[in-house]
């Protein structure tokens, strides 16, 4: 399958070579064009202020809410997480896609000098995973699936075709999330 990942800025090569490792096909999108060729999409970490902002310019932030309506698999990460979130507690003047009814609070776990590894339950195996200036869902609706928990705190959460993590599962030697997006999420919205 051809999975996207979102390409103006972030976490890019790690998200890619993740979903070559679980063999698939990474796109790099860029543009409302090859978001059209994918099966489902990554919004990468890094700072989501500036990823909002290439989302806009390049006209993939109104293509993709249209296309989340419509059950088009999106997965979310750190600063990913913020883009999809319905708001932030920290910084509410910040605009988001509302495609998730989660609210976080940005670099909630310390910044970046602060970054760690925990090792956490998903699907009942340990994982690896890294927080870097992570943002932490404070509010969540009754809908929304809790994957992953940390510290009394959702860290991996699922709402029907959107999930969102936290963390960085894209920097660990594991694919479990990866897979979890492409199996259960994009590959099930195919058979529909």
């Amino acid at each position: 399958m051809k999975i996207g990942v979102l390409a103006v800025q972030g976490d890019i090569r790690e998200h890619a070579n993740m979903i070559e490792k679980i063999g698939h096909t990474p796109v790099r999108v860029k543009s409302v064009e090859t978001l059209n060729e994918v099966e489902g999409l990554i919004i990468p970490g890094g700072e989501s202020t500036t990823i909002s902002k290439l989302m806009k310019k390049t006209g993939i932030w109104e293509e993709l809410k249209k296309k989340a309506q419509e059950g088009f698999p999106i997965f979310g990460t750190c600063a990913g997480m913020i883009v999809v979130s319905k708001g932030i507690a920290n910084y509410p003047q910040q605009e988001t896609m509302g495609l998730i009814d989660i609210y976080v609070e940005r670099n909630a776990y310390g910044r970046q000098v602060f970054s760690f590894e925990e090792i956490l339950k998903f699907q009942g195996k340990d994982i690896k995973v890294t927080f870097i200036r992570a943002p932490k869902i404070v509010k969540y609706g009754d809908n929304v699936e809790k994957l992953i928990e940390f510290k009394d705190a959702p860290v991996l959460v699922r709402e029907n075709n959107i999930l969102a993590a936290s963390f960085h599962p894209e920097i660990e030697d594991d694919p479990s999330v990866h897979q979890y997006f492409v199996e259960n999420m994009v590959a099930k919205k195919q058979v529909k």
